[in-house]
């Protein structure tokens, strides 16, 4: 193993190596990193990484952003639609519950829809952190930009973003009054069809006054075929409204008021059984992992609906600062039924009911002193408080009506209460270099009173409804520094190369899923806190045809938390959360367009990492020993090579207007869902296309699409079952299916 010493050398090295890769600021000071003769797809969005308003090119980290325009361009309805699409960045649905994310950045994830567990990427809707990753995976629309921050995010962003942040900015009314209204239909697989009708208005109503709104609705009949009956199957009806008012009432005064309302209901996961990393396959029924084909009898539901309200206030304070205070507030109910054991038999079926709300205040300052320091400082306040009740219905084989042989309750009450102070400061040394450096202290307390489903066994209880009793009650406290320290080197208009040293934490916390047996060694917790050291090197290069963007990064992981499945005869799968090792990542990942024409662009991007076990605290393999056995598995959830190539290209159509095609390549390698390696997901490779008609001055946009062409299966997870659940053979592997190929229409009239 490279030990940190010798990867940060590497490091320096790159450092030195760039700084000669470019022109000299003297030779290079006439090329401006302008792309005014790029085609209009390349938009220059305007990022907020650092709390502040700036380009991708002035930002020195690694940053994917994609404006409305892209947004709407390659029809993205979601996170999850970004999938595969960016260097080390996994953006996946974990299927277990619809809608709930298991996103991955830079190899760090968790693979869990247990409601406790925090994420390793955080999302943030219009500077709002969301504290769970339920609800996150629902469809979106009437964006502004989605920007992906790679690496820890802990000084400006807190709370764990050992990952990596995705912030989503929804549209704001504009000085002109503007309306939209799209409808689409699209479908492709055994089932059937997926609706949509999306609308909005916005403008001035006054001269401070601005108000919008938004509608969107999404009816789809589901796009798997269920093998057991012949029923279409996936079925998601989801609605969301929108309105946001804008008001100012003088200069240097801005207040923004959004609500969201979002209500989802459809059917539960679209279970596949296919043979587990044992070999053994799944009985009675099992199917090629390499398809969409499942068959169940329990076809479950997902009911969902959540009030989502956020107010930013923006006060001029000086000539050069700005005061910002940012109200969070979002309160979620959930409740779901899925068929575990993914099988035409009744084995395993398990329900989840869950019940949030969150409240969250950011206060900060961002200003510019005497030309050459700029800093940010603030404090950040969040609580939330999770309900959340789970039921496993076991072994309805063998009763007569089917109902549970075998019955567990449990889940629990959880809050958790963060304090978080914070500075960043940028100070230009002279015109040519830029130090940067920055601290957050973060107070994180956490309360859990549990109800472990192996002491429910038929002894029906409801945690929502107050009858469990709680067997584990306990609450913790962590506090964390947050350091980084930076420099950058703008070596000429055109060419920025930075490095740093950042660190980031994630809190410890409870399981309210605890199924162990063996509470002492498997049970709630508490777990500790994970550490991630984050040193990076990167550059971007921009020229008149294009620009390129890169970086060079090694994480030193300590007390990686992980959610360990350990298939089960009783309960069918435990789930334990441990910190179960220290760990080192090594990391390549550029980025990158080039206009191949003046109406011609090529657009690509390249990941690899390089993961590895340090030290290994747990039994990740179950042979009974901690051994060089567990230090050689594979890290999950961390693809060796991510990369991607596209080309778009626009033809005027003389007065008419003009046409749009796009068609892009993404490659994601096979990566590991299990921590012992007998869970996989598989390689990825995604084929998107689309054709845009901009006719009418642009008032009406006519548009054919296709999303993985090629009909690439993805599983959210591959939970190993036991061979046996009491009696009853059952082996194989659980996967919950992602869509195949897509393909459809849209049209769009703005007026």
């Amino acid at each position: 193993m490279i030990s940190r010493h010798c990867n940060i050398s590497v490091l320096f090295t790159a450092f030195i190596f760039l700084a000669g890769a470019f022109p000299s600021p003297v030779a290079n000071a006439q090329e401006a990193p302008h792309h005014s003769d790029m085609i209009p797809m390349f938009e220059e969005v305007v990022v907020t990484a650092r709390k502040r308003e700036e380009t991708i090119f002035d930002a020195p980290l690694s940053v994917s952003a994609l404006g409305a325009g892209q947004i709407e361009a390659r029809k993205l309805r979601g996170l999850t639609d970004l999938a595969v699409s960016m260097p080390n960045v996994a953006l996946d649905e974990v299927g277990t519950l619809r809608g709930i994310s298991n996103f991955s950045i830079r190899g760090l994830g968790v693979n869990s829809s247990i409601p406790s567990i925090d994420p390793t990427v955080g999302i943030f809707v219009d500077g709002v952190y969301l504290g769970t990753n339920s609800g996150s995976a629902f469809d979106m629309f009437d964006l502004e930009s989605i920007q992906v921050l790679r690496g820890p995010q802990g000084i400006l962003f807190g709370r764990n973003v050992t990952g990596g942040a995705i912030l989503v900015n929804t549209r704001q009314p504009g000085d002109e009054f503007e309306a939209r209204l799209r409808t689409a239909l699209d479908g492709g697989g055994d089932g059937g069809l997926n609706k949509y009708l999306m609308g909005s208005m916005s403008g001035p109503v006054s001269d401070s006054f601005s108000v919008g709104v938004t509608a969107y609705y999404n009816d789809d009949d589901g796009w798997f075929e269920n093998k057991l009956n012949g029923n279409d199957f996936g079925a998601l009806e989801q609605v969301m409204f929108r309105p946001v008012l804008v008001w100012t009432p003088g200069d240097g005064v801005e207040l923004v008021i959004r609500y969201e309302y979002r209500e989802t209901e459809g059917d539960g996961s679209p279970s596949q059984a296919h043979t587990n990393g044992l070999g053994i396959d799944g009985s009675p029924a099992n199917f090629d992992r390499d398809s969409h084909d499942f068959s169940i009898d329990e076809e479950g539901f997902l009911d969902g609906e959540t009030h989502f309200v956020s107010a930013e206030l923006n006060l001029k304070a000086g000539e050069n600062g700005v005061i910002t205070n940012i109200f969070g507030y979002q309160s979620s109910e959930s409740d779901g039924l899925s068929d575990i054991d993914a099988q035409p038999i009744n084995l395993f079926h398990g329900t989840g009911s869950t019940d949030a709300e969150q409240v969250s205040n950011e206060l900060r300052y961002n200003g510019v002193f005497a030309g050459r320091v700029n800093l940010t400082a603030g404090v950040f306040y969040f609580n939330n408080d999770i309900v959340y009740h789970e039921r496993r219905n076991l072994l309805g084989l063998l009763t007569p009506d089917g109902s549970p042989a075998l019955l567990q309750d449990g889940g629990g009450e959880y809050e958790v209460e963060t304090i978080g102070v914070f500075a960043a400061v940028d100070y230009d040394l002279n015109d040519l270099l830029t130090f940067s450096a920055g601290l957050r202290y973060t107070s994180e307390e956490k309360e859990a009173a549990i109800a472990s489903l192996i002491r429910n066994v038929n002894s029906p209880c409801n945690v929502l409804e107050g009858t469990c009793v709680f067997d584990f009650i306990d609450d913790e406290k962590w506090d964390s520094w947050s350091p980084k320290v930076g420099m950058t080197w703008h070596v000429s208009d055109a060419a920025r190369i930075y490095a740093h040293w950042t660190r980031g934490f994630r809190s410890g916390g409870y399981n309210l899923r605890n199924t162990a047996i063996d509470t002492v060694n498997f049970g709630p917790g508490p777990f500790d806190e994970e550490t991630v050291d984050n040193y990076e090197i990167g550059f971007k290069y921009s020229f008149r045809q294009g620009y390129l963007s890169g970086a060079l990064f090694f994480n030193d992981i300590e007390d990686m938390q992980r959610e360990v499945n350990l298939p089960d005869p009783v309960s069918g799968v435990v789930q334990v959360v441990k910190n179960t090792a220290d760990a080192e990542i090594l990391g390549i990942e550029l980025d990158g367009a080039l206009n191949l024409a003046e109406n011609l662009q090529a657009t690509g991007s390249v990941g690899w990492l390089d993961p590895e076990y340090k030290k290994v605290r747990f039994d990740l393999n179950g042979d009974g020993m901690i051994d060089g056995r567990d230090k050689d598995l594979d890290p999950p959830r961390a693809a060796d090579w991510t990369w991607s190539l596209g080309l778009r290209h626009r033809l005027q159509a003389g007065d008419l207007g003009y046409v749009a095609t796009r068609v892009s390549y993404s490659y994601r390698d096979k990566s590991f869902f299990t921590d012992n390696n007998l869970g996989y997901i598989l390689s990825q490779k995604i084929l998107d296309a689309g054709l845009d008609f901009h006719l009418g001055n642009g008032h009406w946009v006519f548009s054919i699409y296709g999303k993985n062409l090629l009909n690439e299966v993805k599983h959210g997870g591959d939970t190993q079952l036991p061979s046996r659940l009491g009696p009853i053979p059952l082996g194989g592997a659980y996967g919950p299916l992602a869509k195949g190929r897509v393909m459809g229409g849209e049209v769009t009239f703005t007026f």
